[in-house]
């Protein structure tokens, strides 16, 4: 794009099609997917995620096909249209049962029960296996009602005790809708976490916008003024899609006017260019983060999730942090040390204490993951504070695994927007917001 030079950019900082490099963990994101990953490895229901257009529902959707354990295989079906037939061969395809001709060919297929009995066989083999399946599926709320019927059959899939099959459905609004159906009761009884992706608040839009911008190589200050961000606020509703597409356009405008500064000018000629619809009934207002307190609600056991997706008010204020200081302060403290004061730290601070996870090293040579650490601490003095940097140790089959975390937060959004404002060399191992009694388990 033309603009990328003008403002020193590696890449498009605000491409509609998904990328989960430019994956941002504010806005309740971070703590959605966390949840979504949790509902899926623990549970046997159905989940599903509702979301308005361009609220980011693929983009999760992309995420949680990435950092879902490696146990767990994924079916992606991004095809609405599919008759309840073909989703039984797409499914089948996916995980290479072998049934007679394809949807691609008009060879015969074998009748629907005998696809069904091949694919319970082969879902019992991978249980056997220690594997689990998910399926992910997108654009539910467009899927025939027959074809929603034959999902609410799949997850009936079982051996003696466990389900066999976990099911994802992601659509817009208009999915409570055709679940609110008659028709559909028994699936909808069927489904036993609901999350809602709530548009952006107004609040969040700024760190949204500088995340993208630093994650396509921006290193400027923050170009979009009060008031660019106040119009843009208001035209997009706090959808992501139509942030990207107005910010886009912005950039463009202020490249064509020599300009680095994105002011109410440049979002005004932005908005003139396109033809949004406001939501009907006001629906794309942002309100109040819903989706992730139902799951934790529906997970007996998850007090993992009890403060930390409602950023929970009554968590305790942070403990003054053990020192890593020595007698020479200017020399960086060793590895084993700064490992017993994390140590130290990680005994009394509380279960919903939230930090950055930033590295880990897992090997059956305690030297070779020590040194990765190492390694990781020194390329990144000066990017974080050291006294932040914790590291904890468990030794599990042989192997050493040393977790390198940062920070200490009370709240989800400190702990997102501190997320959202790591230094680009540190974002690109990945990092993510867990809690203090996770990384103990």
């Amino acid at each position: 794009m033309m603009y990328l030079e003008h403002f020193g950019l590696r890449e498009a900082p605000f491409r509609i099609t998904p990328h989960t490099g430019f994956f941002f963990a504010g806005g309740n994101r971070g703590a959605t997917l966390e949840a979504l990953i949790y509902a899926i490895a623990h549970d046997e229901g159905i989940v599903k995620v509702a979301g308005e257009v361009g609220s980011g529902k693929t983009m999760l959707c992309r995420m949680l096909l990435e950092k879902l354990p490696a146990q767990i295989e994924t079916v992606y079906l991004a095809n609405p249209s599919l008759s309840r037939e073909e989703i039984l061969y797409a499914i089948a395809d996916e995980l290479h049962v072998p049934v007679s001709g394809s949807r691609a060919t008009p060879a015969p297929h074998p009748a629907a029960h005998l696809v069904l009995r091949a694919l319970q066989e082969r879902l019992i083999a991978r249980y056997a296996a220690g594997r689990q399946v998910v399926i992910l599926i997108d654009e539910a709320h467009a899927m025939p009602a027959e074809t929603l019927e034959e999902i609410r059959l799949l997850s009936n899939l079982e051996s003696n005790r466990h389900k066999l099959l976990q099911i994802v459905l992601f659509g817009q609004p208009e999915l409570d809708e055709r679940l609110a159906e008659t028709g559909m009761r028994q699936l909808n009884e069927r489904i036993t976490h609901h999350f809602v992706l709530e548009p952006l608040r107004r609040t969040d839009i700024p760190a949204y916008l500088m995340f993208r911008m630093r994650a396509a190589g921006y290193r400027g200050p923050d170009p979009f003024t009060p008031g660019a961000l106040q119009l843009i606020g208001r035209a997009s509703e706090g959808l992501t899609r139509r942030l990207n597409i107005l910010a886009d356009k912005a950039l463009l405008s202020a490249f064509s006017e020599n300009t680095h500064r994105i002011d109410r000018p440049q979002i005004k000629a932005a908005i003139r260019d396109v033809r949004f619809t406001r939501m009907r009934d006001g629906r794309a207002r942002p309100r109040i983060w819903i989706g992730g307190a139902i799951a934790v609600a529906a997970v007996a056991g998850a007090a993992y999730f009890a403060g930390a997706h409602r950023g929970d008010p009554a968590a305790p204020a942070d403990r003054p942090l053990p020192t890593l200081a020595k007698s020479n302060p200017e020399a960086a403290p060793t590895l084993a040390r700064r490992i017993a004061v994390s140590e130290e730290w990680l005994k009394s601070a509380p279960d919903n204490r939230l930090v950055i996870q930033v590295s880990s090293a897992d090997s059956a040579n305690a030297r070779e993951a020590e040194k990765s650490v190492e390694d990781f601490i020194a390329s990144h003095a000066a990017s974080l504070d050291p006294q932040q940097i914790r590291v904890s140790r468990s030794v599990s089959g042989g192997r050493t695994r040393l977790t390198v975390i940062y920070g200490a937060f009370s709240s989800r959004e400190t702990a997102n927007a501190a997320l959202a404002g790591l230094p680009e060399s540190v974002r690109a191992s990945k990092p993510y917001v867990r809690t203090v009694g996770k990384l103990r388990q």
